[in-house]
């Protein structure tokens, strides 16, 4: 046990050499009372002397009690602490030693060190810093701790308040650390500071380089250094080629280890020691990829308890090429091997590394050390902004492909219904006519799926209530999960409404369910459960973050086969699946993925493999206001309009040619025109009397909204249909601004055309 001069000690001894002083003032003032005649000025003095005397025995009698209160204070800290086996220190003001345990006296000489900080001075390049900040924290939140990696390793340091002026400090080896006491492998490392500060070197640097030297650049002479590959060394033999690996510490401070000889050079047999030193994953691979050598910290990115007996090509995939070549090219010097991102085999997570080669000579074989930095990160980030690409290219690609199409489409299955109308379901020719009928509406269901993974498809967006949708669905649902699969549902009470395309809803539901039902080839339960969700915080799923406020969840669960953790995360990808040819588009959950995107919600995905998966929607919870939206009204046989003319303004000839064949056969009077320029110079005649315009969008020259807004000025009464091939939000805003004016997608059939242009007669 070691007592060391507190504040309170010191305090006490400069009390009391003041105590000498006032009495031989009050001495000094009796004797001069004694010696100076008269009564008055005799008392006077006389009372200045007894006031000293009096304060100096006040003085004694506090410090003597704060003497012994903090002796009582140190010795009932040294009966806590005395014996304890892990560094204990009492400091007080200005980080003064007040008490060390005999671990710290023997581990850090506080016996024999006035301050933390100089104690500390052995194991840490800047203690002051760091033992002002944790201070700091202790004093406002009462404790406070950090993990440092230290010249013996990693340690973690922790202070307690213990006091108005006093801390209680511990000092303890982190025990899934690595652990350097003493530098017992001779592996030279320094730290290294801001500007390039070398601010310590442990014994194997120094004898390394020869000496003490101040800045890196005496060490290395072509900055910067590059960790993990080979850097040349000023050495005392001089310049010497070593690996170096960087590793960042605290406060700018960074530790750098080199490691001499790892180059074409021959090894000492025991010099690969320092493996289990470095505190960075390293292999030690030979040129036909067998692994021979894996420290602790490479064993746990690759998720492996051994390395024996295994080649590289069995823990790491995605080079592109073969493994085998790409290390025989390191080994032998062809080419310039850089560094490579790798996808490591494991079945629990997805983790991705860069690996950088490096040769070296043993026993005349030349052998590669691998340094590897786990990538995962970067890789997650690399993905998130290749989504957002691939998202832009597919999006451009569907909307530029779907007008196209779209307008072929319109064609094909246009003239197709005209041919049926004259065809009944006795003649020859009428199967084919479906055939062709069906075909067309899939091909424009595939490209309705492109747009709708790119978020560029029209949707018609209503209040909604789960429960009613489910219900209606239901029966549709149990035919298509068959009868070895239960299906039941579980809905919350107080389900609130959403806002979204009930059409668009209705597919993501059942895409999700039949998906559901695959996973079962056996049979099982299937679940739909929906329920509301306040979320008070923000929630981060995968790469996405819910904002908060309210939601409705549905979740579609089953217990079927599940889908493997590296598979789980390009479920949402375009034309992915793990179906077998003919099964499945993979545009399923993509579909999925893009329409719940474009309503303004999210959907993820939990699954174990062998237990099942469970897919979430989230979507935003819409207060319905008192004033409901009127919906459109039909046309029943009884209001059918048969009189009235339409303009047609549509540059395609095929959809324009069946557009107002369709049209007339209802017996409406129709005026065709193939660009907006000929539709002005009709409607220049003011005796010609119209009754609706239907305008392709995307035109040459002027397009729909543009000449129609220019029509309207002289005719305002006119009412508008819209019909694009592109989506309608490409010009959503300005159709809203056009007064009695809807919009109708193609591809579109005979009936959908002629009913959308008698309501706008109506």
């Amino acid at each position: 046990m070691s007592f060391s001069a507190s504040p309170v000690h010191l305090a006490a001894m400069h009390f009391r050499s003041r105590i000498g002083f006032i009495l031989i003032a009050g001495l000094l003032f009796a004797l001069s009372a004694w010696l100076t005649p008269g009564a008055v000025p005799q008392l006077l003095l006389f009372s200045v002397a007894i006031t000293l005397w009096l304060a100096a025995l006040w003085i004694n009698a506090v410090t003597w009690g704060a003497d012994q209160a903090g002796q009582r204070a140190a010795a009932t800290i040294a009966e806590l602490i005395g014996d304890d086996s892990v560094p204990c220190l009492l400091t007080g003001a200005n980080g003064d030693i007040v008490y060390g345990n005999d671990a710290a006296n023997k581990t850090y000489d506080a016996g024999v060190s006035k301050t933390l900080a100089g104690a500390l001075q052995q194991v840490l390049a800047n203690p002051g810093a760091i033992l002002f900040r944790m201070e700091t924290r202790a004093k406002a939140m009462g404790s406070a701790h950090e993990d440092l990696v230290t010249r013996q390793g990693h340690l973690r340091l922790s202070v307690n308040r213990a006091g108005k002026e006093q801390f209680l400090w511990r000092i303890e080896k982190s025990a899934n650390q690595p652990q350097r006491d003493g530098d017992p492998v001779p592996l030279p490392m320094l730290t290294v500071g801001r500007n390039d500060a070398v601010l310590f070197m442990n014994a194997a640097a120094r004898t390394l380089v020869g000496e003490r030297v101040r800045t890196l650049d005496r060490i290395c002479p072509k900055l910067p250094l590059r960790s993990g590959q080979l850097n040349d060394i000023n050495t005392h033999t001089g310049l010497a080629s070593c690996l170096v690996v960087e590793l960042e510490g605290t406060a700018g401070r960074r530790e750098v280890f080199l490691l001499p000889g790892v180059a074409a050079t021959e090894r000492q047999p025991d010099g690969w020691a320092f493996f289990d030193e470095l505190p960075v994953p390293l292999l030690k691979i030979a040129r036909n990829g067998d692994i021979q050598l894996s420290n602790r910290p490479a064993r746990d990115l690759l998720g492996v308890e051994s390395c024996s007996g295994k080649v590289l090509g069995d823990l790491m995939e995605g080079l592109g090429r073969s493994i085998s070549d790409w290390l025989d090219d390191a080994a032998t010097g062809r080419g310039t091997v850089h560094s490579e991102f790798l996808r490591v085999r494991r079945e629990d997570k997805e983790v991705f590394v860069q690996v950088t080669l490096n040769r070296a000579l043993e026993g005349g074989q030349t052998v590669l050390i691998a340094v590897l930095s786990d990538a995962t990160q970067l890789k997650s980030l690399e993905a998130q902004f290749v989504q957002s690409q691939k998202m832009q290219a597919i999006g451009q690609l569907a909307g530029g492909v779907a007008h196209d199409f779209n307008n072929l489409l319109t064609a094909i299955s246009g003239h197709c219904d005209l041919l049926l109308l004259r065809h009944d379901q006795g003649d020859t020719d009428y199967a084919d006519l479906m055939q062709i009928n069906q075909n067309a509406n899939r091909a424009a269901a595939l490209v309705s799926q492109l747009l709708a993974y790119s978020r560029k498809q029209t949707l018609r967006p209503e209040v909604v209530d789960l429960r009613d949708t489910l219900s209606d669905l239901t029966h549709l649902l149990n035919r298509l999960v068959g009868e070895k699969v239960t299906l039941s549902l579980r809905h919350d009470p107080m389900l609130s409404a959403i806002r979204a395309d009930k059409r668009q809803l209705e597919q993501v539901l059942m895409n999700l369910v039949v998906n559901a039902r695959d996973a079962l080839p056996n049979g099982g339960d299937i679940q739909i459960i929906t329920e509301n969700l306040i979320l008070t915080e923000p929630m981060q799923r995968d790469r996405a973050v819910v904002a908060p406020g309210r939601y409705v969840s549905v979740k579609v669960i089953d217990e079927g086969v599940g889908i493997p953790a590296d598979k789980l995360q390009k479920v949402f990808e375009p034309f992915y699946t793990t179906k077998r040819t003919g099964e499945g588009t993979g545009l399923g959950l993509s579909t999925a993925y893009g329409i719940i995107k474009q309503t303004g919600g999210f959907i993820f995905a939990d699954s174990n493999v062998g237990e099942g998966t469970c897919f979430l929607l989230l979507l935003p919870a819409h207060m319905v206001e008192e004033k409901e939206v009127p919906l459109p009204v039909e046309i029943s046989n009884a209001q059918t309009v048969t009189e009235g003319v339409v303009l047609l303004v549509e540059d395609e000839a095929p959809v324009r040619a069946f557009a107002s064949r369709a049209l007339q056969m209802r017996g409406l009077t129709v005026l065709e025109a193939e660009s907006a320029e000929d539709a002005l110079e009709l409607l220049a005649d003011e005796s010609l009397k119209v009754d609706v315009f239907v305008t392709d969008v995307v035109m040459p020259g002027l397009d729909g909204p543009s000449w129609v807004q220019q029509a309207l000025k002289k005719r305002p009464g006119v009412n508008v249909v819209f019909v694009s091939g592109y989506a309608e939000e490409t010009f959503g805003d300005t159709q809203a601004r056009i007064p009695n004016s809807v919009f109708l997608p193609k591809p579109f059939s005979l009936t959908e055309l002629t009913e959308v242009v008698q309501r706008q007669l109506a």
